[in-house]
């Protein structure tokens, strides 16, 4: 025994005591999770229900987050995808009813998206009163990228703004591209944010960024859209992210934070963050340096993205969420992934992303 103790490199044994760290923390770190390990595993052993191998328990994210309906590869991973990794499906939230002329935000977005060599397919979730306008009113899109406009009403049966994070049969590609319909980005901007989520699969890729804080003179979370050297949030308005986190926004988590998001019709991209936060247990990524990534009102009118109201709302879904997840699982970094060559000083037909540098930031 000592012989074969001693055999093992030093190298093996921090790999030993790392994933110990990570069992510890997954399943038995608090008497909650002890108990939902439990039954999970005497589901497992129920009739009918297939078991899962020690694969599972044993790698990211977990047997306690990995639903066993949904895989996108035989090893029953939800990130191990082998299939449509090379694509990803736009999927655009259309809450304000924006008209689609030429030189409207959502046209404009539309045709970038299209341009995109890795894009399947373009899903427009109507969440308006207003019907969506025709078809022939669309940018016309090449021939292999499907156009879909699903509408939804304000029907307290079927609630609408969790819609942009539903998990419609429509989405076949792993990789979920999530818009708002005023989001202003190119198509080297697209481009270059799937290459990077196509690294890291699990996380959320994208541009917005926000961030959260420890307020001590209110003895509460705090939220910010400052432009800091770190950020522990990447608004889901132009972001990258698997389509299992759908799966699990909509049938995972607790009913009280849905309940939260659809009474103040807000805060649903931080849910999103809490959620992939909490499966990874990293921080999102940020890439390049666009701080505004929104169309400004022509008109001299507000958003409603900049409404006060809104703002006060975010701070509010901000502590309601720590309180039910029991702790709070946003982690700060101050990472932010450039294209090679970016901003350097040499030809620009060395770049492979030669838009990005003429986006003001």
């Amino acid at each position: 025994v000592p012989n074969t103790v001693r055999s093992i490199s030093p190298t093996k044994v921090l790999e030993l005591r790392q994933q110990t760290q990570i069992l510890w923390e997954r399943y038995f770190s608090s008497i909650e999770k002890i108990v939902f390990t439990t039954l999970e595993i005497i589901r497992e052993r129920l009739p009918k229900q297939p078991p899962r191998d020690g694969t599972v328990w044993n790698n990211s994210p977990g047997a306690l987050l990995t639903l066993p309906q949904f895989s996108d590869s035989h090893l029953q991973f939800p990130f191990a995808t082998e299939a449509h990794v090379d694509q990803f499906t736009a999927v655009v939230y259309c809450q304000l009813g924006s008209l689609v002329v030429p030189s409207s935000p959502l046209y404009r977005l539309t045709s970038s998206v299209a341009r995109s060599k890795y894009v399947a397919r373009i899903i427009i979730v109507w969440s308006n009163d207003k019907s969506p306008p025709p078809k022939t009113r669309w940018p016309t899109l090449p021939t292999h990228v499907p156009l879909n406009i699903l509408q939804f009403t304000s029907d307290p049966n079927k609630p609408s703004i969790s819609q942009r994070f539903y998990p419609h049969p429509l989405i076949q590609t792993a990789g979920v591209l999530s818009l708002d319909e005023d989001t202003v980005l190119t198509t080297d901007e697209v481009d270059f944010a799937f290459k990077v989520w196509m690294q890291f699969p699990d996380r959320i890729v994208g541009y917005p960024a926000r961030s959260h804080y420890w307020d001590d003179a209110k003895g509460s979370w705090g939220y910010t859209s400052k432009w800091t050297n770190d950020y522990s949030i990447v608004l889901t308005g132009a972001a990258f992210y698997h389509r299992y986190y759908n799966v699990l926004y909509t049938e995972w988590l607790s009913p009280l934070l849905h309940k939260t998001v659809e009474q103040s019709q807000n805060c649903e991209d931080i849910l999103m963050n809490f959620l992939v936060s909490h499966v990874t247990r990293r921080p999102p990524i940020k890439v390049t340096q666009r701080k505004q990534y929104k169309e400004q009102p022509s008109s001299g009118g507000r958003s409603p993205w900049n409404d006060p109201d809104h703002f006060i709302q975010r701070q509010t879904c901000l502590n309601t969420f720590a309180a039910v997840f029991g702790y709070m699982p946003l982690l700060r970094s101050n990472l932010r992934l450039d294209p090679v060559l970016f901003k350097d000083p040499v030809s620009n037909l060395r770049k492979k992303y030669r838009q990005i540098e003429l986006v003001g930031s």
